[in-house]
């Protein structure tokens, strides 16, 4: 099997501070000293922890301060284990790998934005917030939690942009009254969105009748392989190598594609970081990610063969690899 993973570097711990009830923040600096390279709201970037696990986290610092990234970690026991190992083995002074930041969320210019943050999805929200700020934007910010002591950043939010940030404590006001805000449409507004799956699901069904192009998510998780429709075998033709391989219901495309020996790009294998991003050709897939836009997706020129498949019906694919 031949694997190609994404560039990596390696960045010292600086600081580990605790800013909300389970979550943590770490500041990461270069080893040299040196400031990192330019990045854009919205990126993240892969952490390696171990030999065991690659995980993605939002940059939350900000883009004009290159001498540091900060990322916040949720500690969530009953996932896949990555946020566990962060808390309770990263410390100031540790060496550990990151990959270059990527950016499957940008910032797209327009006169009024409304971010909506559920828990420690405000993480790629506050520099798209400095970012809309500094430009002179209209925006609004509505972030909910469980509980204020839960809500990283809320405080320091609100003393620096004060009554355009709203914090929604679900024990102290209920739920975020989603239905009130996105009810009606609004001209010439964006809406970002990132947290929960099940708070995504209801902005998404309520940006319905807002103009096309006018929502912007980024979920926490992909579509479980096997949860949808399309789980029988299917061939892929790999054009540029003149291979064609056979993809078995219990297989990625990407298992199948290395086991051939042809080299893919790839970090996360979850559908969530976008590296394994590959332009289909012909073929109808099924999008299983977590990071390809809404246009794409109806395109149906790209897919991430880490979790993505062939769309029920369809026999094979074919892709630029």
């Amino acid at each position: 099997m031949s694997v190609l993973r994404a560039r990596t570097r390696d960045v010292v711990v600086d600081r580990v501070e605790r800013i909300a009830e389970d979550v943590v923040s770490l500041v990461l600096v270069n080893q040299d000293g040196s400031p990192f390279p330019a990045w854009e709201p919205g990126s993240h970037v892969d952490l390696h922890l171990g030999e065991e696990h690659v995980r993605q986290y939002s940059l939350c610092s900000s883009p004009t301060d290159l001498s540091h990234l900060r990322i916040a970690v949720l500690n969530v026991p009953d996932s896949r284990g990555g946020s566990t190992w962060v808390h309770e083995n990263i410390r100031p002074g540790e060496t550990v790998s990151i990959s270059e930041p990527r950016n499957n969320f940008p910032i797209k210019d327009s006169r009024k934005y409304l971010f909506l943050a559920g828990g420690i999805g405000i993480t790629p929200i506050i520099p798209m917030i400095e970012w809309a700020h500094a430009a002179g934007k209209e925006w609004q910010l509505i972030y909910g939690g469980r509980s204020r002591g839960s809500m990283a950043f809320g405080d320091r939010l609100r003393e620096e942009y004060g009554d355009r940030v709203q914090l929604v404590p679900e024990d102290e006001s209920g739920r975020m009254d989603l239905q009130a805000v996105l009810g009606l449409p609004r001209a010439h507004m964006l809406v970002y969105a990132c947290g929960p799956t099940g708070m995504l699901r209801t902005v998404e069904d309520l940006c319905m009748g807002w103009p096309p192009g006018s929502l912007h998510t980024e979920k926490f998780a992909a579509t479980a392989l096997g949860t949808t429709s399309a789980a029988e075998p299917f061939d892929v033709d790999l054009v540029r190598s003149g291979k064609t391989v056979r993809v078995p219901t219990d297989r990625t495309i990407l298992d199948a594609v290395e086991d051939v020996g042809v080299r893919v790009l790839s970090s996360c294998r979850h559908g969530l970081c976008g590296t394994c991003e590959t332009t289909v050709l012909a073929g109808e897939p099924e999008h299983r990610d977590a990071v390809l836009p809404q246009e794409d997706r109806d395109s149906g020129d790209m897919m991430m063969i880490c979790v993505s498949r062939a769309a029920a019906g369809c026999r094979r694919l074919a892709l630029d690899l």
